[in-house]
C-alpha cells in the first residue's frame, strides 16, 4: 500500500484576491508560515518517507519546516505546480467575475480551457500520472506532496471517480492535509480538507 498526504500550501497575500497561478514572487506570509509551522510539528510524527513539492514558493516554504523535522530533502516538480492559469495569471476575481469565460469555467471544468492556459482533465492527468509513478518508483511508501487548491482537488476526484465538473463541490483548504492510499486492489480516500494541524 502505497500512502500519499497531500498537502496544499499556506496563505499568501494574493489568496481569495487574485489568481497567483505561476507567478514568481508569491510568499507566505505571516499566517502562511504559522500554518507551516503547525504542519511539521503535527505531520513530524507520521512516517513520511519522501517529500515533493510543486517548485513555486508558497508550496516550498510551506514544505521546509517538515522537511527540517523529518531532516528529508524537497523534491520539486512541476507535476505538482498549480493550473497554468494563461491569461488569467495575476488577474483578481472581481475583474474575473464579470467575465463569462470565467463562470463557465467554474461550472464546466471538463470542457473549458483558460485563454492560452490548461485544461483541467490535462492538470488531472499529469497528477493522477505523477502518483502512479511514485508507487511503481517506490512501492509501499508514504509521501508528502505540497501542491494547490486545484490540483488536489483533481486528484481526489480522480481517485473518487468523481467527475471534474463536481470537483468545487468539496473544499481544500490552505494548509489542509488529505490523504489517500492506493493499493494493488484501488484507492482509499482516507481523510480530506483536514486543518486540525495547521490550526
Amino acid at each position: 500500500m502505497s500512502t500519499f498526504y497531500f498537502i496544499r500550501h499556506g496563505t499568501n497575500d494574493m489568496l481569495g484576491k487574485s489568481i497567483a497561478g505561476w507567478l514568481t514572487g508569491v510568499h507566505l506570509n505571516k499566517e502562511g508560515r504559522e500554518q507551516a509551522g503547525r504542519l511539521a510539528s503535527y505531520l513530524g510524527s507520521h512516517p513520511i518517507q519522501r517529500i515533493y513539492s510543486s517548485p513555486l514558493e508558497r508550496a516550498m516554504e510551506t514544505a521546509q519546516p517538515l522537511a527540517k523535522t523529518l531532516k528529508l530533502e524537497i523534491q520539486s516538480t512541476n507535476e505538482l505546480g498549480e493550473v497554468q492559469f494563461g491569461d488569467w495569471n495575476g488577474a483578481t476575481l472581481e475583474n474575473l467575475d464579470r467575465q463569462h469565460l470565467w463562470k463557465q469555467w467554474n461550472t464546466f471544468r471538463t470542457g473549458t480551457r483558460i485563454p492560452n492556459g490548461e485544461m483541467m482533465i490535462l492538470v488531472q492527468a499529469r497528477m493522477a500520472g505523477f502518483l502512479q509513478k511514485l508507487r511503481e518508483e517506490f512501492p509501499g511508501e508514504t509521501i508528502a506532496l505540497f501542491s494547490h487548491g486545484d490540483p488536489i482537488r483533481a486528484a481526489l476526484a480522480y481517485y473518487l471517480g468523481i467527475p471534474l465538473d463536481y470537483m468545487l463541490r468539496f473544499e481544500v483548504d490552505p494548509a489542509s492535509v488529505s490523504v489517500l492510499s492506493i493499493t494493488d486492489y484501488g484507492p482509499r480516500v482516507l481523510s480530506m480538507n483536514d486543518g486540525t494541524a495547521s490550526r
